[in-house]
Formats: C-alpha cells, sequence, structure tokens
C-alpha cells in the first residue's frame, strides 16, 4: 500500500509519473503552456500534502490523475468566466511585443524596451529562489530535473517556485496589458 510519499521520493515520483500525467493532460488541454501549467499545479499539490505530513496517499498513481482532471476542470471553469480577452491572448500579445519582427515600428521597438523593462522590474519583484527558476527554464531552457540535479533541490520545491513565479507575472502582464489597451 503506498502512503503519502517522502519529501525525497517526490523527484522519483515526478520522473514517473509526469509523461503519462503529461499525456493526459494534454488531450484534455491543447494549449502546452497551460498543460505544463496544471502539471506544475498537480505536483505543487503533492509538495503541499508531503509537506504537511498530515494526509495519506494510498495509491499516488489514482490521487496524481484525479488532482489532475480536478485541475484541468478547473481549468475549464475559471475559462468559461474570463471574457474574450483572455489571459492567453494577453500573454500572445506580449509575447509578440518582445520578440522582433520583420515589419518593426518606430512604436513597436519603443513598446518593446518598454515591456523589456516591465519584465526586469518584475522579474526583481520576484523572491531570488523564484527569479532562478523562473529564469533558468524560459529564458536558458534548462529541465527542472536538471536544475534539481545541479543544485540539490528537490523537483517538487523548484516546480512550486516557478508556479508562484509565473502566476505572479501574469498577474503584472495582465494588469501592464490593460494599463496599455485602456489608456485615455
Amino acid at each position: 500500500m503506498e502512503k503519502t510519499p517522502r519529501r525525497d521520493s517526490i523527484e522519483e515520483i515526478f520522473t514517473e509519473y509526469s509523461p503519462r500525467l503529461l499525456g493526459y493532460i494534454h488531450s484534455q488541454v491543447s494549449n502546452p503552456e497551460d498543460a505544463e501549467d496544471i502539471l506544475q499545479e498537480v505536483f505543487y499539490q503533492l509538495a503541499r500534502i508531503s509537506a504537511d505530513g498530515m494526509s495519506e496517499i494510498e495509491r499516488i498513481s489514482a490521487w496524481l490523475f484525479r488532482v489532475a482532471r480536478n485541475t484541468v476542470l478547473n481549468f475549464w471553469r475559471k475559462k468559461r468566466e474570463l471574457p474574450l480577452d483572455t489571459e492567453d491572448s494577453v500573454c500572445e500579445d506580449i509575447a509578440r511585443t518582445l520578440f522582433c519582427g520583420p515589419q518593426d515600428t518606430p512604436d513597436t521597438v519603443l513598446l518593446r524596451k518598454l515591456v523589456w523593462q516591465e519584465l526586469d522590474l518584475a522579474l526583481s519583484e520576484l523572491p531570488p529562489e523564484q527569479c532562478e527558476v523562473f529564469c533558468l527554464t524560459v529564458f536558458d531552457g534548462m529541465a527542472i530535473k536538471d536544475i534539481s540535479s545541479a543544485t540539490g533541490i528537490p523537483a517538487a520545491t523548484l516546480l512550486s517556485r516557478k508556479h508562484y513565479a509565473v502566476k505572479y507575472l501574469r498577474r503584472r502582464f495582465h494588469n501592464l496589458y490593460d494599463a496599455l489597451i485602456h489608456q485615455d
């Protein structure tokens, strides 16, 4: 009978179950970034339960897939509650602004400079641990398991840090996007 994983075995659970969980999540959510976010949330929940030491999970596989299913359902509920200008379109607009295109205008160049400055500022507001894991995964393209191996920090802890960084940055950039779009 499987019990709640010890803190040091969460990385093993992540390595074993994340490919299958991600496959399941991809079958429910078409956007790869959303699927990754949902996977991070599942392992964040596992890390949280493991840290409190009070709960016991009898079958880890069933628990992980149940949490994944519930997280996907919550994702879709939230999507229906959002107006047409969803968080994804905000992120896509900002990404288009951040990275140059062949038909850049002076306005686009200025806007790109302002968005990069805002990103630098937002990253500086994050706790150093969150900023580091975010930058290593997003800008340097490192895998969580590679960061974990290099630093000795459990993968679940790194996932949790990245999860909080992404949530904060999305909120920050959604506010920036609103300010840019709705300026009078």
